[in-house]
């Protein structure tokens, strides 16, 4: 029987890409967590996780001391008993953003043995849905931008064929954010997917409020706009709203979605890869989304989204945020406004072992 031999746990911190700041906070840096697991036959699995700034040595001495240990000798195949038992053992500490994060970098090095074990991509062996998904921008529309600089954002969005841009929410005046979300309209036309972050900045009155003041200019969704523990404020929103509300990135369960969706608080589910513990749970997640008739648009992490996107047939949108391109061969394909699932067996990304060397933080 094959059996992971070694496991190895390491953090890369990252540079960010451009500046990007919203309603509570910015983007300091990419602490990027990574988990190496080879196997008694040879192959190879790596896995990674993220914070923007804080916490990834904490993440990290989760797998040293607690998760990877128990791998030691696991057959690699049995992912789902892998991820049960080593949630398990982490009891204590869940459902919580730390232990979440640390099972997603072992579970993505578990898919990526999986699916070079069995000589195929991500996209196909996790349902095989279509191998493009739509793209929208976020990168033109921080918080900190001008409104000239939205309008030229949104344009080029549109001018190289990508589906929608996302405007970030929660000027200190309402009428600020309309403001400038009336531009981005004019320029754009109707045709073109505008979507709003709060990124959980407001009340229920304030975003009551907002999404009145919002909903001529026929936004996509309105994303996070209140704490993402409030369901039952988010529930009372969807109902006052034309506007599709949209949530997930700040969720670090499947029983946290399942709250959502029984409760009518979701519009658009927006499970993180990273945040809710691996490819395990997402998968699920996704599926239980379609149950309900909701679509998937995952948060961040777009480099391997759009291969867990193309996998499933109620995935809408890959969001265009690229962050790994300091510690990759090859960038995600671009083809007329959608991004292209990578066919090469694993998990789609073509790390540079050079510059991750490199890059150890510890």
């Amino acid at each position: 029987m094959i059996k992971i031999a070694r496991a190895e746990a390491y953090l890369v911190d990252i540079a960010v890409e451009t500046e990007r700041t919203d309603a509570v906070q910015s983007f300091i840096k990419q602490e990027t967590i990574f988990v190496e697991l080879h196997t008694s036959d040879g192959n190879q699995g790596i896995g990674y996780s993220y914070t923007i700034g804080t916490g990834g040595r904490a993440i990290l001495s989760m797998l040293r001391e607690h998760l990877l240990p128990l791998l030691l000798g696991a057959d690699p195949t049995m992912v789902e008993a892998l991820w049960f038992r080593l949630f398990a053992a982490t009891r204590a500490t869940t459902v919580g953003a730390i232990t979440s994060l640390a099972l997603a970098a072992v579970d993505i090095a578990l898919w990526d043995l999986r699916c070079r074990a069995a000589g195929q991509p991500l996209w196909r062996l996790a349902g095989g849905f279509r191998q493009s998904v739509p793209l929208y921008d976020t990168e033109g529309g921080w918080l900190h931008l001008s409104t000239d600089a939205l309008v030229a954002g949104a344009l080029h969005a549109k001018e190289s064929g990508w589906s929608g841009i996302k405007i970030k929410v929660g000027k200190p005046a309402l009428h600020e954010d309309v403001e400038r979300l009336r531009a981005v309209r004019d320029a754009v036309g109707p045709g073109f997917a505008v979507m709003v972050d709060a990124n959980q900045s407001m009340t229920l009155a304030e975003a009551k409020a907002r999404a009145k003041a919002y909903e001529p200019f026929g936004l996509t969704w309105f994303e996070e706009p209140m704490p993402a523990d409030d369901v039952a404020a988010h529930a009372r929103l969807v109902a006052q709203t034309s506007i599709p509300i949209a949530v997930g990135e700040s969720l670090y369960s499947i029983g946290q979605f399942r709250e959502y969706l029984v409760g009518g608080a979701a519009s658009i589910v927006q499970v993180d890869v990273a945040r809710v513990g691996g490819i395990t749970p997402w998968l699920k997640v996704a599926h239980m989304a379609e149950g309900f008739n909701v679509a998937v648009c995952p948060h961040f992490l777009m480099e391997l989204h759009v291969s867990l996107v193309a996998a499933i047939p109620n995935g809408r949108y890959v969001e265009h945020i690229p962050q790994l391109r300091a510690l990759t061969t090859k960038e995600v394909r671009i083809e007329n406004g959608h991004a292209v699932a990578d066919d090469t067996p694993g998990i789609g990304i073509h790390w540079n072992r050079d510059a991750i060397d490199r890059g150890r933080a510890a």
